[in-house]
C-alpha cells in the first residue's frame, strides 16, 4: 500500500516557508532546513538541493539529507548529466519508479544511493532562468506519486525567488565587485510641472515622489536627516527593527493576498541578514562616521554596483537595496513624517512585474506612474483590485523629478501635477472628500436591483483576488459572476498546485454562501503571459495559443484546475466558465474533461460538487454564429464584451493608434449581442454579460431592451449601475433596442443612444 504523506499540507503554505527562512542565517542554513522538512513530510529517505553554478554550467550539491555530507559543495553534475541535470536542462519534473533503469541515471559516488530506486527531481526556476533542482529519493520502487511530483514542483517554485536572490548576492562577493563609487549630481533643466498620461487603473492620489527603476538614482539625506544625532546602539536597533518589520510585512501579505502570496520580501531580508552589507556600515560607524551617513554611503555603493552589473537580474535588485536603506534610515532617525515603506508616496517607475504590484500594495503605495512601454491587462487589473491608481506616461523626463517632491496623480482623467499649487490641491481635496462620501453611501445600497417598472436585474461581481470578496459582499453583489482564475498563475513563479487552487476556490464559495459562483478556467495568452512557461513565438498572440486552447493543449494543467474547482465548489451554486470558446466541439471536449474529473473524484471518495453548471464565454464571432448550438449543450452563456468587440471589429483594444475604432455600439456588435441573447432565451438558457459595457450608462438601456437581466462587473460599479437601472423603463428600453438594431451606421447609433440614454 502507498505510504500516506502530508506533503500537500506542507508545501503550499507560504507562511511556513517564510518561517523557515526567517530562522536561517544563510542560504546554506535555509536550504538545509528545507531538505530536512521536505524529507520528513514526504517520508523520503533522501532530499537534496542542487544549485547551478552559472560560470561553470555545473550543478553543485548544496544541501542534503540522507547522503554523505562530505559531498556537499563538492559533488557536481554537468547540465544535462544524470536525471538531475536533465530535469534542469529540459525544464521539467522527472519522476521514475526505478532510477537505475533510467537511461540518464548518474550514481553519486561514496554513498549508498544505489539502494534508493525511486527518484523525483523538480527544477527550481525563476521564470525561465535555471537556478537548481530539488530532489527526493527512496528505497521503495515506484514510491512517489503524481501528487508528490506536483508537491515537489510547487515547493521548488516557492523557493525560486529566495534562492535566486541569495545566489545573486553571493556572486557579487565571489567576483570581488565591492569598489567605491563616487556619486555625482548633474545639473538638469527645469522640468514641466504637468504630465499627461494614459489611465491603467482609476483613482486619485497625493504623495511624495519616489523613483523606482531608474538605476542611477541614489539614496539621499535631507538637511534635517543630516543634522540628527544618532548612535551605534540606535543603528543596531534599526537593523533589528527593520528585520522585524519585513517579517510582519510578509505575514500581512500571506493573510491579505493568500491567493498570490510568495516570499516577496526575501530579497530585503537577505540583504539585511548579509553580514558584509551591515558589516560595512558598522565599520564606517566605528571609524567615526555618523550612522545615517554610513547607511547612505554603503547603500549607494551597492546601488551603483548592482546598476552597472551585466546580469539583468542583479540590476533588478537596485530598488530592493534602496528599500532596505530607506527603511534603515527611517528606523534610525525616528522621523514621524518619514515612513519606512511607500506610505504617502507616488512611485514613478519603469516596467513592473505582477509581484511588484503586490509588494507595493503591501507597502501602502498611494499611486503609480509607469513610464514608457505599455501596461499589460493583468498589471492593470491587479492594480484596480488593490485600489492603486496607475497612469502610463511616455515622457521619460518625469524620472528627473526630485524624490520627495509633492505629486498629485489624477488617474481618472490622466494627469500628473508636480508640486501642485494650493488652488489645484484645494480642488482635488474636494473631489477626494466627495469620493469618500459616495463610497460610504454605497454601503447602504439595496440588496436587489430593479428597473423603473419593476423588472428584476441581477448584479454580480467580477473577482480577481480573494481580498475583494468582503467588499463584494459589502457592495451587495448577488454572487460572483466571473472569477479570473489566472492571477495566482501570473503572479507566482510556478504553476499553483491543485491543493493551492482548491483553497482559493473554497474560500470564494464559502464567502458567497448560497449565492452563485462562476469560476472561469485559466485565461492566459495575448497580453497575459506566464513568465515560467516556455514562450511560444507567435506573430499574433491574441490569435494564438491562449485561453481554452492553451488548457486543452495542456490537459494536466486543466485537470488540476478543474479538480480544484469541483472540490472547492462542494455544496455551492457552482458554475465553470470556459474562456474563448471558438466552436461547439471545443466546448464538448472541455465538458468531457470535467466529466472525467467528476468520475475520478467520485472513485477516490473526495468531496466535490457533483453537478456544476458549465458554460462557454462568448467572445469570438465564431461562437456568436453557433450560439444556438452552444446554448443547446450548455447550462448558461456568458458574453465577454471586451474581447467580443475586439474580435468582431478586428481592433486591438490595447493599441492606442486605433482606439477610436473600438466602438461598443457598432451595429455588428449590437446585432451579435442580440443573437446570443435570443439563442439563450429560445432554449431557456440564462445569459449573462460582463465587460466594460455592463457599466456603461449609455449602453444599459439597449442591453436591458434585448433581454439581458444578469450582469457581472467590478463591484465598485454596482451602486451607480443600480441607480441607472432605476431610471430605465423596461418597455421603453425594448422599443429602443428594436429601433437600434435596424440602424446600420455608427454615427446614427451614437446620436440615438445619446438621445435615449436617460430611459
Amino acid at each position: 500500500m502507498p505510504v500516506e504523506k502530508d506533503n500537500v499540507d506542507l508545501v503550499f503554505n507560504i507562511k511556513e516557508l517564510a518561517g523557515l527562512f526567517e530562522k536561517s542565517r544563510s542560504l546554506s542554513d535555509f536550504l538545509q532546513t528545507v531538505v530536512s522538512v521536505v524529507a520528513f513530510h514526504m517520508k523520503s529517505a533522501i532530499c537534496s538541493v542542487y544549485l547551478l553554478d552559472e560560470q561553470e554550467n555545473d550543478l553543485v550539491l548544496t544541501a542534503n539529507q540522507g547522503l554523505n555530507t562530505d559531498l556537499v559543495g563538492r559533488f557536481r553534475l554537468r547540465m544535462g548529466e544524470g536525471i538531475v541535470g536533465s530535469a534542469l536542462q529540459d525544464l521539467r519534473t522527472i519522476r521514475t519508479a526505478s532510477a537505475s533503469a533510467h537511461p540518464k541515471y548518474k550514481h553519486v559516488p561514496n554513498s549508498f544511493e544505489e539502494n534508493y530506486e525511486s527518484f523525483l527531481a523538480a527544477p527550481i526556476l525563476r521564470g525561465l532562468n535555471r537556478i537548481g533542482v530539488l530532489v527526493v529519493q527512496d528505497t521503495q520502487i515506484d514510491y512517489f506519486t503524481a501528487n508528490d511530483a506536483d508537491a515537489l514542483q510547487a515547493i521548488a517554485g516557492q523557493l525560486a525567488t529566495t534562492v535566486e536572490n541569495a545566489k545573486l548576492l553571493m556572486s557579487l562577493y565571489d567576483r570581488g565587485e565591492g569598489m567605491d563609487v563616487i556619486v555625482e549630481e548633474e545639473e538638469k533643466e527645469p522640468l514641466p510641472n504637468f504630465f499627461k498620461g494614459r489611465v491603467a487603473s482609476v483613482g486619485l492620489a497625493l504623495g511624495r515622489a519616489t523613483i523606482v527603476g531608474e538605476t542611477d538614482t541614489y539614496l539621499q539625506l535631507t538637511e534635517r536627516m543630516l543634522n540628527y544625532h544618532s548612535t551605534i546602539d540606535e543603528f543596531h536597533e534599526s537593523l533589528a527593527q527593520s528585520e522585524q518589520q519585513l517579517r510582519e510585512l510578509q505575514d500581512i501579505l500571506n493573510v491579505r493576498f493568500s491567493d498570490v502570496a510568495s516570499l516577496i520580501f526575501s530579497a530585503h531580508l537577505l540583504i539585511l541578514k548579509d553580514l558584509q552589507f551591515s558589516g560595512e556600515m558598522l565599520a564606517l560607524i566605528e571609524q567615526g562616521k555618523r550612522p545615517q551617513l554610513a547607511i547612505t554611503e554603503v547603500v549607494n555603493r551597492y546601488v551603483s554596483l548592482f546598476a552597472r552589473n551585466k546580469n539583468p537580474r542583479l540590476r533588478e535588485k537596485v530598488q530592493d537595496i534602496k528599500d532596505v536603506g530607506h527603511r534603515l534610515l527611517h528606523n534610525l532617525l525616528k522621523l514621524e513624517d518619514y515612513a519606512p515603506d511607500y506610505t504617502d508616496e507616488i512611485v514613478i517607475c519603469g516596467e513592473l512585474l505582477p509581484s511588484d504590484i503586490v509588494k507595493l500594495s503591501t507597502q501602502h503605495v498611494e499611486g503609480l506612474v509607469m513610464v514608457g512601454g505599455g501596461v499589460t491587462s493583468h498589471i492593470s487589473i491587479l492594480a484596480r483590485s488593490m485600489e492603486i491608481p496607475v497612469l502610463l506616461v511616455e515622457d521619460h523626463r518625469i524620472f528627473e523629478v526630485m524624490e520627495g517632491t509633492r505629486v498629485l496623480l489624477d488617474a481618472n482623467v490622466g494627469s500628473v501635477f508636480i508640486d501642485p499649487s494650493e488652488d489645484v490641491l484645494t480642488r482635488y481635496t474636494e473631489v477626494i472628500e466627495t469620493r469618500e462620501r459616495v463610497a460610504h453611501e454605497a454601503i447602504h445600497i439595496e440588496p436587489e436591483s430593479y428597473t423603473r417598472d419593476g423588472v428584476r436585474i441581477r448584479l454580480l461581481a467580477n473577482i480577481n483576488l480573494l481580498n475583494e470578496l468582503p467588499l463584494a459582499v459589502q457592495f451587495k453583489a448577488e454572487g460572483v459572476g466571473l472569477y479570473r482564475s489566472e492571477f495566482p498563475f501570473i503572479v507566482r513563479s510556478e504553476f499553483p498546485s491543485e491543493e493551492e487552487q482548491y483553497r482559493i476556490y473554497r474560500t470564494i464559495a464559502e464567502s458567497m454562501g448560497d449565492r452563485p459562483v462562476i469560476l472561469r478556467t485559466l485565461d492566459i495568452g495575448g497580453d497575459k503571459m506566464l513568465s515560467y512557461y516556455p514562450a511560444v513565438d507567435e506573430a499574433n498572440p491574441f490569435l494564438g495559443l491562449r485561453a481554452l486552447r492553451f488548457t486543452l493543449r495542456n490537459k494536466h494543467i486543466f485537470v488540476q484546475q478543474l479538480r480544484a474547482m469541483l472540490r472547492g465548489g462542494e455544496g455551492a451554486d457552482l458554475g465553470i466558465l470556459f474562456p474563448m470558446v471558438a466552436s461547439v466541439d471545443e466546448f464538448i471536449e472541455a465538458r468531457e474533461i470535467v466529466y472525467e474529473c467528476l468520475e475520478e473524484l467520485l472513485e477516490q471518495g473526495i468531496p466535490h460538487n457533483p453537478h456544476p453548471k458549465l458554460g462557454p464565454m462568448i467572445e469570438l464571432p465564431s461562437a456568436v454564429e453557433v450560439a444556438g448550438e452552444l446554448a443547446a449543450e450548455s447550462d448558461f452563456l456568458c458574453i465577454g464584451t471586451n474581447d467580443l468587440i475586439q474580435y468582431v471589429l478586428a481592433v486591438d483594444r490595447t493599441n492606442e493608434m486605433i482606439a477610436d475604432y473600438y466602438v461598443p455600439h457598432h451595429p455588428a456588435v449590437l446585432r451579435s449581442l442580440k443573437r446570443v441573447v435570443a439563442a439563450g432565451r429560445k432554449l431557456d438558457v440564462p445569459v449573462s454579460l460582463c465587460g466594460d459595457m455592463a457599466t456603461d450608462p449609455t449602453m444599459l438601456p439597449f442591453l436591458i431592451g434585448i433581454g439581458i437581466d444578469r450582469f457581472s462587473m467590478d463591484f465598485r460599479s454596482i451602486p451607480k449601475v443600480q441607480k441607472r437601472l432605476a431610471e430605465i423603463d423596461h418597455g421603453e428600453a425594448t422599443l429602443l433596442a428594436e429601433q437600434l438594431l435596424k440602424v446600420g451606421t455608427i454615427r446614427e447609433l451614437t446620436e440615438r443612444l445619446s438621445n435615449g440614454s436617460h430611459g
